[in-house]
């Protein structure tokens, strides 16, 4: 702590770069501004997390980033996207996720967790399966479950694949009510568990964003039909983690700044959400997109970079996502005001130490050399200096 503030130190003496200069969210310090994204991995026994979860967040530790986010986290059982998923709807579950937090400060890094529901999209394989084609002894080494989802209306997520998307159960208000009360009772675990940081999961065609795109919405109740209907269930989430978050730890939302689907959720609408988002607390919306058939965004080198951008002028700080991989390019990105924050999920999987490498590149010199964990410091340091490497 410092003048109450939480600091992950060590920050280098000076830091050239926009990308490794500290945020400050609340009472949150950040060492630099690199992120990893939630990424499942599908690798849960009935939601609880294991070694693999260690290792694999862990590792991002080393490497230098300022914030890891653990993947979309189900807030009720029927809220992950698949059996594989980790939840936090049980006491069971926040002491495995202790031991990852309390790792991840040891090494100066900030610990964040998705909390999320998959909605109409829930229940569906693992993904590098290719479908539901466990045997009997397989569904029981890796906890196999099975059930039918709820959205916000009866509408399958596609056609396309019947047998790994089924037809959801319309949810009903008591059901709202329930899932909301899922979220606000994992943000208090999550709290036990020692988090920094929560991210509220409205992204990608899982229920928030369902209830948010007319694409999914089609009630005809105070939760369907107007913008400001369709925007209800996701201001009332944010409104009720917030209270039940602590006042010094900054919240943030990742949303589909827009569905990229015709007659989808689109930019204007996020910019809307965004500044109610802001009224009501959430510090930092994670901008993503897409999530439904019909995706029409072109994947690319930044192209999700003009959606924060967009949203950032409501007035709220914004992280960007999305093949970002040059450190340059992400330099770029905070030093021109697009965003905040920048995440990195993809590159951070081919390269941990990316922020080691991105913080040498753009800065250089001996304080570059202080994002390395101490035991590995002074060992590359002098390897660089006998190969002339890096201006060590």
């Amino acid at each position: 702590m410092q003048d109450g503030l939480l600091v992950f130190p060590p920050t280098p003496a000076v830091a050239m770069s926009q990308l490794f200069s500290p945020l400050t969210l609340r009472g949150l310090v950040l060492r630099n501004r690199t992120v990893v994204s939630p990424m499942c991995q599908y690798s849960a026994r009935h939601g609880l997390a294991n070694d693999w979860h260690f290792v694999h967040l862990g590792r991002f530790a080393l490497g230098g980033f300022g914030l890891v986010i653990v993947e979309a986290t189900g807030v009720t059982p029927e809220g992950r996207i698949s059996y594989g998923d980790l939840g936090l709807w049980g006491d069971s579950q926040i002491a495995p996720l202790r031991r990852i937090v309390d790792f991840l400060h040891g090494q100066h890094t900030a610990a964040g967790i998705q909390l999320g529901h998959a909605g109409r999209k829930a229940s569906t394989p693992v993904w590098w399966r290719g479908g539901f084609n466990e045997t009997e002894a397989e569904k029981v080494d890796a906890g196999y479950e099975h059930w039918v989802p709820v959205a916000p209306s009866a509408i399958p997520h596609t056609e396309k694949h019947p047998s790994d998307f089924q037809t959801p159960t319309e949810l009903d208000a008591a059901g709202i009510a329930r899932i909301t009360q899922g979220f606000v009772d994992a943000t208090c675990r999550a709290g036990q568990a020692g988090f920094d940081m929560v991210e509220i999961h409205g992204a990608h065609g899982y229920l928030i964003s369902q209830f948010l795109s007319p694409l999914a919405n089609k009630r005809t109740d105070r939760y369907g039909g107007s913008r400001d209907n369709r925007m209800r269930f996701a201001l009332e989430v944010a409104e009720a983690v917030r209270a039940a978050w602590p006042s010094e730890k900054p919240l943030f939302m990742r949303i589909s700044a827009t569905d990229g689907s015709p007659g989808g959720w689109g930019i204007e609408d996020s910019v809307a959400l965004a500044g109610e988002l802001k009224r009501l607390g959430v510090d930092v919306i994670d901008c993503s997109s897409g999530g439904f058939d019909g995706y029409g965004l072109q994947p690319a080198n930044l192209y999700q970079v003009p959606l924060a951008r967009a949203v950032r002028k409501a007035g709220i700080a914004t992280m960007a996502v999305g093949l970002i991989s040059d450190p340059a390019d992400a330099e770029a990105i905070v030093a021109n005001g697009d965003a905040d924050l920048v995440a990195l999920a993809r590159t951070a999987l081919e390269d941990p130490n990316w922020p080691l490498h991105a913080h040498h590149a753009l800065d250089g010199g001996g304080d570059a050399y202080d994002l390395w964990p101490v035991q590995a410091r002074n060992r590359i340091r002098d390897r660089d200096r006998t190969l002339g490497l890096r201006g060590a």
